[in-house]
Formats: structure tokens, C-alpha cells, sequence
């Protein structure tokens, strides 16, 4: 498989935001088996407050010149704690390896990092098991009415943690 990742350029943002969004309404339609309409799950907002953070770098995953996915994270240089806003990879390229091929690539260009940080819907089955047993985080906090997360307003998401070496 000849896959890239490369650093998103301002032609492609329409692209890249329509296939996240897809991709993360799939995703839940698979894990709540009911319809819930795409603006519930991710919105453009939502990807935009990510990409004009000051520290955030967003990359597209290309193959044969098509993108198949792709990321935004947010990477603090002072702490080294970064943290991956969003990971997607487009419908119809799951399980080949696309995500993982990102993830990797991810960690290769951020070597200094002392701690990834992540959260995903309790439901995204999917997600829980790409992250815990294929990238090597750890879920460290659950957030749900009772234990709200700080910096959202969504309910019932898993924090994740991986402790690099």
C-alpha cells in the first residue's frame, strides 16, 4: 500500500471535514444502532475550533492521490503532553490498516512527546479497540453526568492516555 501522510492543505479542509463527519456518523450509527443526524456527532464548528487552535498540525492520509483519512492533534512543545483531537479514516477504507498506518506515522513525527491524550464516545466499540489494543493507550477517566470532562460539554466519554518511552 503506497499511503502518505501529509500535511493538510487549506484545498483540501472541505474534503477532509465532509469524510471526518461521515466517517464519525457511521460510527455511531453502528454503536447506538439508531439514526442520529450528522450535525449531533461532529460538527464543522467542532473541526474548526480543533484546526485554529494555535497548537494544533492537521494531516491527510493520501493514497493514489485519494485522501483516505486523517488527523488533527494538538501539540503543546512546553509540556510534551499532547493530545490527538480527531483521527478518521474515510468509509470503505476500514480495517486495511489506514488508521493504524496514521497513528504511527503520528508518533514518528512528535518523538518528544511525554504523554497522547484522547476521548471517544463510550459507545465507538471501534475506537475503544483501536486505541487500547492496537496503539497502546490506556482508558484513565470516564466521563458521564456524574464526573463531567472540563473541557467538553459531551457527556459519557472515555479519557484516554498513552505514556510514551
Amino acid at each position: 500500500m503506497n499511503l502518505e501522510l501529509l500535511l493538510l492543505e487549506n484545498k483540501d479542509l472541505e474534503v477532509f471535514k465532509k469524510d471526518m463527519q461521515q466517517s464519525f456518523q457511521v460510527g455511531a450509527i453502528e454503536g447506538t444502532n439508531e439514526y442520529i443526524s450528522e450535525d449531533e456527532i461532529l460538527t464543522k464548528e467542532d473541526i474548526n475550533k480543533s484546526l485554529n487552535n494555535s497548537n494544533a498540525k492537521a494531516y491527510k492520509a493520501v493514497l493514489n492521490d485519494e485522501i483516505v483519512g486523517g488527523a488533527i492533534v494538538n501539540i503543546n512543545i512546553q509540556t510534551n503532553i499532547n493530545h490527538l483531537d480527531f483521527l478518521y479514516v474515510k468509509n470503505g477504507f476500514q480495517s486495511k490498516g489506514v488508521g493504524q498506518f496514521i497513528w504511527n506515522e503520528i508518533e514518528k513525527l512528535y518523538p518528544n512527546t511525554k504523554i497522547w491524550e484522547t476521548v471517544t464516545p463510550y459507545f465507538e466499540k471501534r475506537n475503544i479497540h483501536f486505541y487500547v489494543n492496537r496503539c497502546g493507550f490506556h482508558i484513565v477517566e470516564f466521563y458521564n453526568s456524574k464526573h463531567k470532562d472540563p473541557n467538553s460539554n459531551a457527556d459519557e466519554m472515555f479519557k484516554f492516555q498513552k505514556v510514551m518511552k
